[in-house]
């Protein structure tokens, strides 16, 4: 028996060791290969590594050349994708690591997924319809899949998850981007999607540093204030963050807020502030990931200085990536200037760029491989994305009253059921999904008296309340709000709300018997609604937010 021990632990540790040995094999390359690239690099260069620049694939050629000259001339660091379509963006991708003499990082926009910024790729759910799903392990394998598109994609960063704490519902640029107001479920959802994200080699980015949920203006077109105290801002806005850095992610973006408790220069975007991005992140916090710039062309920062010197100013805060600089070129000449004249120390540009380097060795940027682009399209839609999507909406579906019980309804019932259609979204899928269980008069009156003489004739009347852009946190209009309430005063009725649930925030429930949350109006969340609705699931999402004070977050 005691040899039977003695060997069990002789495995153990020889596998031990071996796990060491190879650990730090890899740090050896790693380092080898940085050393290698950095040490062959001109000054020029190593200040091209800091720049990501925006590029398209629905553009014309004078946008494809511009990039390819800056790649050629000012030796680009890596690119950040936008707007366009997934075949198009491959081989654009291919194109320009082509003549890029260091591989490129190439990042996106991925948070619910590649269809966020290209065509023809699979969709996946909003933070917020996440954030209701108590099963942390469906974010995981969210976060897993939108990592292989990535992959696929030849794409290296995504700048997710969000991690900003929506607590404020009018929120204009956060809203459904966020997994809730509670600030241990959105660490749990951020960290789940981080791991899932990374398991496939692409970096996850936390943003929006040090927290962009509670601000009432958009950073794209002004600079937001948080005007919350130190303390509240490190028990609530940065806990997430804090949360996230412990477990590993790779990157943080830091946003253009104006926080004054934080930053005593007024007016000064945290993204621009030394205190912020150096002594606090990097200093108190300790974060030794990459550092990115929010995108610098959002008016939050560029109303404050001009293209390149807000470059050179972000770069002298503290960060590591510049991000959709408006005038690459300028800024790289600043940056050398400040250089030349020791107001940037050698020791400054090697951190940074060396960290570039690091994580283009983690995303095996090391060993490039061009993008296969045959079998794109079918790669990106597979059926298992389709089902997941389908899983993870019908979990995060909110039934969150249910007066007299009219949920679910018996699928061989004799009750008159009609449906009457509010809003501006598509329905096509709730209505063929609720008619596949039951005979639904559609009933399309203009005139609401009219309308409420027919209501009365029956048992039930489904309202679905569509909206087009299930994004927006704008509450139902008042004259939507009188004719759900006056035919709930009327009917018993069935409220399905296809829309951020902040749509529902003016609304009087008073007489509505039961309120559903379907968080978004895409056909996958109009079926599976319906199908709730019949009884084919059970409902077990849970609000990530308050809706009112009415109907607070109960997750």
């Amino acid at each position: 028996m005691n040899k039977i021990v003695i060997v069990f632990l002789c495995l153990v540790f020889t596998s031990c060791q071996n796990k060491q040995t190879s650990l730090k094999g890899i740090a050896n390359q790693k380092s080898q290969w940085v050393d290698s690239i950095y040490n062959n690099m001109t000054l020029q260069e190593k200040v091209g590594q800091l720049f990501m620049v925006a590029a398209y694939s629905n553009r014309n050629n004078a946008h494809t050349d511009s990039i390819k000259k800056m790649i050629t001339n000012n030796h680009l660091g890596g690119l950040v994708f936008f707007q366009g379509g997934p075949v198009r963006q491959a081989t654009l991708t291919n194109a320009y690591q082509s003549i890029s003499k260091v591989p490129l990082m190439i990042g996106i926009d991925a948070e619910w997924g590649l269809n966020m910024r290209l065509d023809s790729t699979s969709r996946y759910p909003y933070n917020m319809t996440l954030g209701a799903i108590s099963n942390d392990s469906i974010i995981y394998k969210i976060g897993m899949q939108i990592g292989k598109d990535c992959r696929r994609m030849g794409i290296h960063v995504n700048f997710a998850p969000v991690v900003d704490i929506n607590t404020n519902p009018k929120n204009p640029i956060i809203g459904v981007r966020s997994f809730g107001e509670d600030k241990y479920n959105v660490t749990k959802k951020a960290i789940a999607f981080t791991n899932g994200l990374q398991s496939q080699g692409v970096l996850a980015c936390a943003k929006h540093f040090p927290g962009h949920g509670d601000t009432a203006t958009d950073s794209h077109k002004t600079l937001p204030t948080i005007s919350f105290d130190a303390k509240r801002i490190d028990s609530v806005e940065l806990y997430p963050f804090k949360k996230v850095f412990n477990s590993g992610i790779a990157s943080v973006m830091v946003a253009h807020l104006n926080v004054p408790s934080l930053e005593s220069t007024e007016g000064l975007p945290s993204s621009l502030s030394h205190n912020i991005v150096t002594h606090i992140l990097k200093e108190k916090l300790g974060f030794k990931g990459l550092i990115f710039t929010d995108a610098l062309n959002m008016k939050g920062a560029a109303n404050y200085k001009n293209p390149g010197d807000i470059d050179l100013a972000a770069f002298k805060a503290g960060n590591d990536v510049l991000l959709f600089s408006e005038n690459a070129p300028k800024a790289i000449s600043l940056i050398i200037e400040a250089y030349n004249v020791q107001d940037i120390s050698d020791e400054r540009l090697e951190y940074s760029v060396k960290k570039i380097l690091e994580a283009k060795f983690d995303t095996n940027l090391n060993q490039y491989q061009p993008i296969e682009i045959s079998n794109l399209i079918s790669d990106l839609n597979t059926i298992d994305n389709e089902s997941l999507y389908h899983d993870v909406i019908s979990k995060a579906i909110t039934v969150v009253k249910n007066d007299n019980q009219l949920l679910p309804i018996a699928k061989k019932n004799k009750k008159k059921v009609a449906y009457v259609k509010i809003g501006n979204g598509k329905n096509v899928e709730f209505l063929n999904t609720l008619e596949s269980f039951t005979q639904v008069d559609v009933l399309t009156e203009t005139n609401l008296e009219v309308l409420l003489k027919k209501t009365k004739k029956y048992d039930l009347v489904i309202v679905g309340y569509h909206q087009a852009n299930a994004r927006k946190t704008l509450a139902i209009s008042k004259n939507n709000q009188l004719w759900i309430q006056k035919i709930a005063k009327n009917s018993n009725v069935i409220l399905s709300a296809f829309s951020s649930l902040y749509c529902l925030s003016n609304l009087s429930f008073k007489n509505i018997e039961t309120v559903l949350v379907a968080y978004e109006n895409s056909s996958v969340s109009q079926k599976a609604t319906a199908q709730i609705i019949f009884g084919e699931y059970k409902a077990v999402g849970k609000l990530p937010a308050s809706i009112n004070s009415e109907l607070q977050m109960n997750y």
